[in-house]
Order: structure tokens, then sequence, then C-alpha cells
């Protein structure tokens, strides 16, 4: 089936960015001139998804509002000839059918990600972790979805990391495919293991097309530390019964979620503006 649904889960609390995130949601935080969350958008749109649920928390109202119409504001970039920056604030209201639901307890991505089950249906789904800003030459999120329709089997995105930073991330481990060397067929999956028990580098990253099948393995999900239900556990045992795909895909990732990733972010979008880069380049050598 062609995948036209994603989910992104927008409900964390955004500490690492106190007090910034206070009164802000963190996916609201810019990436040189937009939401980091916009970017989030923008890639499920240019990857083909048509309807996006945002699953969000208290204080998460402004996400929503960002997508929204806002006449007032368009009318009066409209009579005062700024037609660039009307079209800026419009496009993002187009690219995608948004709705939304509510969270209402913390108990981990996999709970956020079972809480959009009624919306999704019965249907394949991408799921996009907005802390996770890909830079890519094809839409990450594309690259996982061209798979998933080739295959049919639930797909995870892979990159390789130091070994030393495995126990930051879900770990992945399995067998390469002889004829496509960025697919692999996935036997284990480990969440933050040391270094020593890591089975690999290749660390899962924050773009996922998943069958409508990991409802059912969502629910069966023993909650863990915190009362929290991985989505990797969930996903260990898919890829036990049902098989699980990963695949190893071509661009930059950038934890927008981590403050020294945040700003690696915004200076990497920053280079795609001359004007600004320039201007960052002059401060840098000024300084250095």
């Amino acid at each position: 089936m062609r995948i036209r649904k994603a989910v992104v889960p927008a409900a964390g609390m955004g500490t690492r960015f106190l007090p910034a995130t206070k009164s802000i949601p963190k996916e609201m935080l810019p990436i040189v001139n937009k939401p980091s969350i916009q970017l989030i958008v923008e890639e499920a749109a240019a990857s083909g998804i048509e309807q996006l649920i945002l699953v969000t928390g208290k204080g998460k109202t402004e996400i929503v509002d960002h997508f929204d119409a806002h006449p007032r504001l368009e009318e009066s970039l409209e009579r005062a000839g700024k037609y660039a920056l009307l079209e800026e604030i419009v496009r993002p209201t187009k690219l995608v059918k948004m709705s939304a639901v509510r969270q209402q307890r913390p108990l981990g991505l996999g709970h956020a990600i079972l809480c959009a089950r009624d919306l999704v249906g019965d249907e394949p789904f991408a799921v996009f972790l907005p802390d996770d800003l890909v830079d890519a030459p094809r839409p990450c999120a594309r690259q996982l979805m061209d798979l998933y329709e080739k295959t049919g089997q639930s797909v995870v995105a892979l990159m390789n990391v130091p070994r030393e930073e495995t126990s930051q991330y879900g770990i992945a481990s399995g067998t390469v495919n002889p004829d496509e060397a960025r697919h692999m067929l996935i036997s284990t999956l480990v969440e933050k293991p040391s270094s020593a028990e890591a089975p690999s580098t290749l660390a899962v990253v924050g773009r996922y097309v998943l069958s409508p099948r990991v409802f059912h393995y969502l629910e069966h999900t023993t909650p863990g530390k915190g009362g929290e239900i991985q989505l990797t556990d969930a996903l260990a045992a898919l890829a036990l019964r049902e098989g699980l795909g990963g695949w190893l895909f071509d661009g930059e990732r950038y934890d927008a979620g981590d403050v020294a990733g945040y700003l690696q972010a915004n200076l990497n979008w920053a280079r795609k503006v001359p004007r600004l880069w320039q201007a960052v380049q002059q401060y840098v050598q000024r300084h250095s």
C-alpha cells in the first residue's frame, strides 16, 4: 500500500532547552527563520505524505497554530505589498492535511504512537521524530517509503555512530542485503547498549515506515523504566515475528533536541542562504 499518513510525536517537554522551553514548545525553536517542526513537515510533504498526525501534550497548541491560516496577518502583508513574505506565511498551511491528538500522560514514544492509532487506521504509516532533522538530496522518509513499497516490510532509518556513542541510541544488527549495501534485514534491536555490549554501531534514527501491525506489538509491550512503553521493544518483537528492514540513509542528520546539535543545524541551514553564511563566516573570522 502507498504510504499516505505520518505520525509526529511532539509531546516532549524539551528540558534540555530550559528556560527557553518553559513557555515555547521546543519544536517551535527556529532553524534560521523556520520553526524546526516546519522542516519536518516539509520533508513529509516532499516525501508524498498527505496527512500528518501530531501527537501533542499540554502547552503545545502553538505547533498546530503555526500550520493554520492567519487572516489578519495575511491581509496586513498583502496591503503592505510584502508578497514574498506573504507566500512564506501561507505555504506551511498548504503542505499537508494536519490532525492532532493529545498524549495525556508522558508514557514513552511507543505510547505516543499508540495514541495515533485511530487516526492512522489499518494502513502503513511513516513516523518522524521532530528532534531528528535530516538534510538529504532525497528526503530521508522517501528513501524508507520506497523500500517499504518494494518489500512490504516495516523499515527504520540507520546511521553509523562512534562505538563510544552507542549508549545514546537504539542499536540494530542483522544481515546486509547482498544486492543493496544500504539495506539490512534486522535480527536484533537493543535500546541504548554500552559500547561493550552493542551488537554493532548502526544506530536507529528518527525516521520509520511501519506496518499497522506495529500497534498490536505496542499494545503488548511491557512498560519499562518510568512506566514508559518503548518503541524499540515493540520493533524488536516485530522483527522477530514478521521481519524488519533497516536502511542506511543518504543524508546528514542533526539532533535538534540537543543544544550543540541544534546550533549545528542552524549553521547547516544558514549555509543555504549566501548572505547569512557570509555574515557567519565574517563573525567567526573576527572572533577566531
